[in-house]
């Protein structure tokens, strides 16, 4: 079944998981608005992505082999199959009125058991569909669909809330995960070539997962480069939790505010996509990388600087602008490095050492801002003679000064990254396992 092949079949997954982004990113934006009303915790909210994560880090490994071992198509299908479930029976319950917090975290848990699966069968599966002289195009694309939405989906939620509301909007979201699996089902991704690494690999599924960590780290560019993500998703995703309280308590609950902030400064996203499409990034790859961190931490520096809506949008703009450079450029080098039969393992081994931290750098941020940075911020508090004079003191303040120290720790992992010659040299030290055109 399907028959459109090569970079026409990518574009038309590519359109469909576009349009299921875009309204996946709406409900996102809608039940975070919800749930803050309900709570007035940025615990509350981070607890939402440590329920995503934590499942999501746990599976990976068993994931990447079975996307090795089996039709990349359907463990695509697959992963957009069992979110667009768990958003279903969030529509169920918030239509009949039973809508309550932890159905969000069991909906989040079953949305990352299906992200396992999602990111590396997408990012395997453009190797075979996409020729290597082509891939940096194709990674920006990716890229536009992350950066994309995000300008478009915080108005559209905050336009359609007022009259459908809640259910409506979820409604949306089911719609689309129909196309996006509809897409696939159209569309021909041809098998991976067997490489000396496949054959290595083989094995019970026990070893098949362990086999990406080994590659990994048998290589230290490739796990430096790891280690570089490691490091500033640990970091990065303390101020992505803080980001949606931080403006609501600076705006007293403002969802336009937040709205405005969050789809004018994606923009900046959009642009970065649209360039590394056009461009195809530095000639040196590592460049989009390293210095694509110290320039998101400037931005997102800015924002806790600031106080109002313009500074908070410029700030999200530079921070937003360099995140597709950033993931673009080591799509590309990772796609180009790893034998594409074995990239659903590695690039899952990945991915979890990457993202290892995350489930408990929301928590982090979330405690540190509700019982430590907001008390010691506020009229009276002990930080304020200390920070006063850089950031406004009252609701949000504490948030204001942990975006500026987290802001200056995330520059340094750039700096790092520039600092050790096997990652900094690993496009030159590591042979390229692409061929250059899909088999």
């Amino acid at each position: 079944m399907g028959r459109i092949q090569g970079f026409p079949a990518f574009t038309l997954v590519w359109a469909g998981q576009l349009i299921s982004v875009l309204a996946t990113q709406m409900s996102g934006f809608a039940l975070s608005i919800w749930i803050f009303e309900r709570t007035n915790s940025a615990t509350a909210l981070g607890l939402s992505q440590v329920f995503f994560i934590t499942p999501f880090l746990i599976i990976s490994p068993i994931a990447g082999a079975m996307v090795d071992r089996y039709d990349r198509k359907w463990m695509m299908a697959l992963s957009d199959l069992s979110a667009g479930v768990a958003t279903l029976a969030l529509l169920g319950l918030q239509a009949f009125g039973s809508l309550e917090v932890w159905h969000l975290y069991a909906a989040a848990l079953l949305q990352g058991l299906g992200n396992a699966f999602q990111w590396p069968a997408y990012s395997a599966a453009i190797s075979l569909m996409v020729p290597k002289e082509q891939l940096g195009r194709a990674n920006g694309m990716m890229s536009l669909i992350e950066a994309g939405p995000a300008v478009i989906a915080p108005f559209a939620a905050g336009a359609l809330l007022p009259f459908i509301g809640l259910t409506g909007v979820l409604t949306v979201d089911v719609v689309t995960f129909v196309l996006a699996v509809a897409s696939l089902v159209l569309v021909v991704i041809p098998p991976a070539p067997v490489s000396v690494a496949g054959a290595q690999a083989r094995g019970s599924i026990w070893s098949e997962a362990a086999f990406g960590f080994r590659y990994i780290f048998a290589r230290p560019g490739l796990l430096g480069l790891q280690l570089v993500f490691f490091t500033g998703n640990l970091l990065f995703g303390m101020i992505g939790t803080l980001a949606q309280p931080f403006i609501l308590s600076r705006t007293g609950n403002d969802a336009l505010a937040l709205g405005t902030v969050m789809g004018i400064g994606a923009i900046g996203g959009v642009g970065g996509a649209v360039l590394m499409s056009a461009w195809g990034g530095f000639k040196r790859r590592v460049h989009g990388i390293f210095g694509g961190w110290i320039v998101a931490a400037i931005g997102m520096a800015i924002v806790g600087l600031s106080t109002s809506i313009a500074g908070w949008i410029v700030g999200a703009i530079v921070a937003f602008g360099v995140g597709p450079i950033m993931n673009a450029s080591s799509q590309a080098i990772w796609q180009s490095k790893v034998e594409p039969d074995v990239q659903g393992r590695v690039f899952s081994a990945r991915r979890l050492i990457s993202w290892f931290a995350s489930p408990i750098s929301p928590i982090i941020a979330g405690l540190l801002a509700d019982r430590a940075f907001e008390p010691a911020m506020q009229p009276g508090g002990i930080l304020v003679p200390i920070f006063g004079g850089l950031v406004s003191v009252g609701p949000g303040a504490g948030m204001a000064v942990l975006f500026i120290i987290l802001a200056a720790l995330t520059s340094l992992v750039g700096i790092a990254g520039y600092s050790i010659p096997a990652v900094r040299e690993v496009e030159t030290r590591l042979p390229d396992a692409l061929p250059t055109t899909p088999q």
